[in-house]
């Protein structure tokens, strides 16, 4: 395995000027499709119990109340409490590939993105992925490896350490690279991650 230094974008794709604001907007949509919004609690109307008055407005000696399930009542519901929602917010085409590609092009800016020739492991052990990181330096750095294709060694060896993560060109997403401090990727998926990106 070689570290391959003479990669280059292409030109339609490294001239591209990086738009922070849609890239910050895409991260909140990405962040946000990830809430389930199913947090909820009770209000008054949807306990249990309490039809009537506990006892008669006036001469009882005690506070008047309404019912034995509003909201200071040990039982009773619950007043300004999460309900279910959608968090999901939008974004148009054209800015989420921006965005993308923005940060892509931060890591490449940065010569944060490292080419190997190949990258395949002879056995799924964890310290054949460690030994390829240390080679390369990147034993220390939050890596998201971008394959062609996943072979099952190299997702086998690298899925019990947790500054790795495995994906192919398609799947690659803006909080991935945001979360990467490098991108370790071959000669063959670097050329589809020109094809997604474009």
């Amino acid at each position: 395995m070689e570290k391959l230094k003479d990669v280059k974008l292409e030109k339609s794709l490294a001239s591209i000027e990086p738009n922070q604001k849609v890239l910050f907007d895409a991260v909140i949509l990405a962040q946000a499709s990830l809430r389930q919004g199913t947090h909820s609690t009770k209000t008054r109307s949807e306990v249990s119990g309490g039809g009537r008055k506990p006892w008669r407005q006036k001469e009882t000696g005690h506070a008047r109340q309404g019912s034995i399930r509003a909201v200071q009542w040990v039982g009773g519901g619950r007043y300004g409490t999460p309900v279910p929602r959608d968090y999901s917010i939008k974004q148009n085409r054209k800015e989420r590939r921006l965005a993308l590609q923005t940060a892509f092009l931060n890591l490449y800016n940065e010569k944060a993105i490292v080419v190997v020739d190949e990258l395949k492991l002879e056995t799924p052990k964890t310290k054949d992925m460690v030994a390829v990181l240390n080679s390369l330096e990147l034993s220390d750095k939050k890596v998201l490896i971008i394959v062609k294709e996943l072979d099952e060694n190299l997702v086998l060896a690298s899925r019990n350490l947790g500054n790795i993560m495995v994906i192919e060109p398609s799947e690659m997403g803006v909080l991935d690279l945001m979360n990467a401090d490098c991108v370790l990727t071959t000669q063959d998926a670097f050329k589809e991650i020109e094809e997604v990106l474009k």
